[in-house]
């Protein structure tokens, strides 16, 4: 009972100070905290300064951490025997070009009444500042209620996920004892397309690797030398041509060794959300599904692997028309993983089947561009069910457990590294153009945010 009524006074003071709230965030997006861009340096640490500031002002134990790359942000409240917990997010946004296609300047953000409802506009609204001030707010009115924050909580927040995270794993190494918690809450993902509160329980992994085949020492007239000299783009096509069977599997050996059928609770689940593959489709101009037989659409998306062609290119390509053997072919391929598959054991069995493909007086170089494994969240651990009720609660429908077709590495990192599970929730729409010109991020997405943390940490404490 008396839990109940001070969760009932941190959503009234959440209320109280929405507007408060976003007057914060507006503040926070107007530093052009571009991560990738060397000249924003100083933006990305002023970035870091203004949050730790605000975690220092409610109480938290700060810390601004220097790296080879942008800082890192790290904050703890008392310890007090609950169970401990870790929230992760970045604080640095992607950069705003093509700069003509925004409605506004994008560090100018301004709240905007749309026909589909209140958005707060401006690059990071979605991604991921605003996300991340949803569990500051819900700290927030923690305190102006019990007086105190919540115990045992870590804050991890990041000034490089937008440009790849080169300093994570390396700072995860040497501050893992600091870090480590019982779960990982990661606040960067979004609720379901029809707008239902969603966990995500599993992410894909990625494998990138670029083939470059080299054949004659220069590019051959085609009439002189076609039919009796080799062709690289014709022997990469082939090749990449091999990747699938007629049915949509990889054939690649080994290639699904790790990969799990779903287990009959997410079938359910996933069964539920009435996923409709066609009117998906239809948003990106296309109608006919197609992948591996017998699998449904969100198994193809969520949980099965991926064999890709991201790009190709050899030869002449430009106006008119040029009858070259060209001497040399590229492709670009990335596999989506699922599972426990093996990243670098999918990377070997790909380059020896372009192997396979190349004459003995031609040559194959290779370039990896990434690989991690997927991370699969343990749903039997019952802060996953608290939390499933604690949204369900808020959002007034049903929360699902969802998959996601991308990659979070920073999932597996903590997986890999500290041996913490992951929670991933988030509030962002699809539409929220994220990455894109007019990002924004719905109030009622930032205001349910917030009560949604709260009503999960009085879950879990």
């Amino acid at each position: 009972m008396g839990k109940e009524t001070r969760l009932d006074d941190i959503l009234t003071q959440l209320d109280a100070g929405l507007d408060a709230a976003l007057d914060r965030l507006l503040r926070f997006l107007e530093i052009p905290s571009i991560s990738t861009d060397p000249a924003h340096a100083g933006d990305v640490r002023a970035a870091a300064s203004w949050l730790a500031a605000e975690l220092e002002e409610l109480g938290f134990a700060v810390r601004i951490h220097d790296t080879p790359g942008h800082p890192m942000v790290t904050a703890r409240s008392e310890p007090g025997g609950a169970r401990p917990l870790l929230f992760y997010g970045h604080y640095d946004v992607q950069p705003v070009d093509p700069l003509a296609l925004w409605d506004r300047p994008p560090f100018q953000p301004a709240l905007e009444d749309t026909p589909q409802g209140r958005v707060i506009r401006g690059r990071g609204a979605s991604d991921d500042k605003g996300q991340l001030m949803t569990f500051v707010e819900a700290f927030r009115a923690w305190k102006a209620v019990h007086g105190a924050l919540p115990s045992d909580l870590i804050l991890l927040f990041e000034g490089e996920e937008e440009s790849g995270s080169p300093s994570l794993r390396p700072f995860l190494e040497a501050h893992a004892g600091d870090l480590r918690a019982d779960l990982a809450i990661i606040c960067d993902t979004a609720r379901y397309a029809d707008g239902r509160p969603a966990i995500t329980t599993q992410l894909r992994g990625l494998v990138g690797q670029e083939v470059v085949v080299h054949a004659a020492d220069r590019d051959l007239h085609s009439g002189s030398f076609g039919g009796l000299a080799a062709n690289p783009i014709m022997i990469l096509a082939q090749a990449l041509a091999a990747l699938k069977d007629d049915t949509g599997r990889v054939t690649l050996p080994g290639f699904y060794d790790g990969v799990q059928d779903l287990s009959p609770e997410l079938a359910r689940d996933w069964q539920a959300l009435d996923f409709d593959a066609a009117e998906y489709l239809g948003r990106v101009g296309l109608s006919h599904p197609i992948g591996e037989m017998g699998r449904t659409a969100l198994e193809m998306v969520w949980n099965q692997p991926t064999a890709e062609i991201n790009g190709i290119a050899g030869g002449y390509a430009g106006d008119g028309f040029k009858t070259v053997l060209p001497a040399m072919a590229r492709a670009k391929v990335s596999f989506r993983l699922t599972g426990t598959q093996d990243p670098q054991a999918v990377r070997r069995a790909f380059q020896e089947h372009i192997r396979r493909f190349v004459p003995a007086d031609c040559r194959v170089e290779f370039h990896d561009h990434g690989a991690g494994p997927a991370s699969v969240m343990d749903i039997s651990d019952p802060a996953f069910a608290l939390a499933k009720d604690a949204l369900s609660a808020e959002w007034g429908q049903e929360a699902a457990f969802i998959g996601a077709g991308g990659s979070i590495p920073i999932a597996g990192d903590f997986k890999q590294l500290l041996g913490m599970d992951s929670m991933l929730i988030g509030f962002a729409r699809d539409d929220d153009r994220i990455h894109s010109p007019n990002e924004k991020y719905d109030v009622e997405s930032f205001a349910k945010g917030a009560r949604s943390w709260a009503r999960i940490l009085a879950a879990l404490r």
